[in-house]
């Protein structure tokens, strides 16, 4: 691949790049929902991700090129000229990583030129914006020889999305795609960052990607809904409870208090948060103990919780995981990311795959009209240049 985009640099921009880069894309397994509720979440790169080929200019002009969107050329930009701009489109995203880095003082005094090219799927859910702004990251660090560590590459990318994007995200996807290491899950505290890498090797079984190919028109909505609701939620229970969030409690602390929420939806939405967190630790202890069907199972009840307690899965998910739960070889499936159409994974036998795969395109073709498509993804390492 690395060659073919060699040859598609030296067409765009002349001669040869001076670096070669990647940074992954993330899945989360498990702890959903659960970041703004205090809680844990359990992400891993992935080896689908974003290529990039750089070199440095001798003038202040910036020009990006993306494979991805060939139809839109080069668009260019100086870097004394680095607000944000509709018309640069999907470049806004590189160009927040230069402005915020230059304004925290770092180097950044002459031009650039950067081919991308990314193998993950547009709109899936697998983080391909958080993916290029890494990217951009190392790419800038290696270029400029800034003296910048990863977890700041990791906070800007995070500022990018929010301050320049106008984006209201949490930090995982930054976090997974910068510090992510290979056949490493990443059990993280999104509150304090503190986080601790778990092994997740699985051996003869493999991650499948299943994207529902539908657009995710729900998901911010309802993503505020039910932020607004689980708030609500602890408001009551902090009537008797001295807590600060969802993710302090246990599930017996939470069962035995029930009573002071009082409104049935809203104990389904906490139920969801407060035992999706005891989730991710459960599952960490699994993948610790190599225990892969104990971790499929976890795999299963998360879809399950999402699904009836949390209400984000809708009909193209729950279709794609029933019909993954049901394949020879599967220890476990579940809905990855925000819901209302993104991508499921499932734990599925190497062996079985494309068993697994033809089923499920035919079971999921059948019900909702239109292809899935699925994707096998290893766990790997996070943003880096690779030569």
């Amino acid at each position: 691949m690395e060659k073919e985009l060699q040859t598609i640099f030296n067409e765009k921009f002349g001669g040869q790049a001076s670096g070669e880069y990647f940074a992954p894309g993330r899945i989360n397994l498990i702890g959903e929902h659960t970041d703004y509720n205090g809680g844990y979440v359990f992400p891993a790169s992935i080896t689908i991700g974003t290529y990039g080929l750089a070199r440095k200019r001798d003038d202040k002009k910036v020009r990006l090129y993306s494979e991805n969107f060939s139809e839109k050329g080069i668009i260019e930009f100086s870097i004394d000229d680095l607000e944000f701009k509709k018309e640069h489109d999907w470049t806004n995203y590189p160009k927040g990583m230069v402005r915020f880095l230059k304004s925290d003082g770092f180097a950044i005094e002459s031009g650039m030129e950067i081919l991308f090219y990314g193998t993950i799927p547009n709109g899936a859910g697998l983080s391909s914006s958080a993916s290029i702004e890494l990217l951009t990251g190392v790419i800038l660090k290696d270029l400029f020889q800034l003296d910048v560590k990863m977890i700041e590459l990791v906070q800007t990318g995070k500022r990018v999305e929010n301050k320049f994007i106008g984006v209201n995200s949490g930090i995982m996807d930054q976090f997974a795609i910068g510090m992510g290491q290979k056949d490493h899950a990443i059990l993280l505290d999104t509150n304090t960052l503190e986080y601790e890498m778990v092994p997740a090797e699985f051996g003869d079984y493999v991650v499948a990607i299943m994207n529902t190919n539908k657009r995710r028109e729900l998901a911010d909505s309802k993503y505020n809904e039910r932020r607004s609701e689980c708030e609500d939620a602890l408001s009551r229970l902090q009537t008797k409870l001295s807590i600060q969030s969802l993710g302090e409690l246990s599930e017996e602390e939470f069962l035995s208090n029930t009573n002071l929420i009082g409104d049935e939806t809203l104990i389904k939405r906490a139920k969801h948060a407060v035992t999706e967190n005891e989730r991710t630790k459960k599952a960490k202890a699994a993948l610790v103990k190599g225990d892969l069907a104990t971790f499929g199972k976890l795999l299963n009840a998360s879809h399950k919780s999402l699904q009836y307690d949390y209400e984000v899965t809708g009909s193209e998910l729950d279709t794609l995981v029933a019909a993954a739960q049901a394949q020879t070889g599967v220890l476990g499936a579940r809905m990855t990311g925000a819901g209302f159409g993104g991508c499921a994974i499932a734990l599925v036998k190497a062996s079985a795959f494309a068993n697994f795969t033809e089923n499920v395109k035919t079971t999921y073709k059948a019900k909702i009209g239109y292809d899935t498509d699925i994707y096998k993804a290893s766990i790997d390492d996070g943003a880096r240049k690779l030569k």
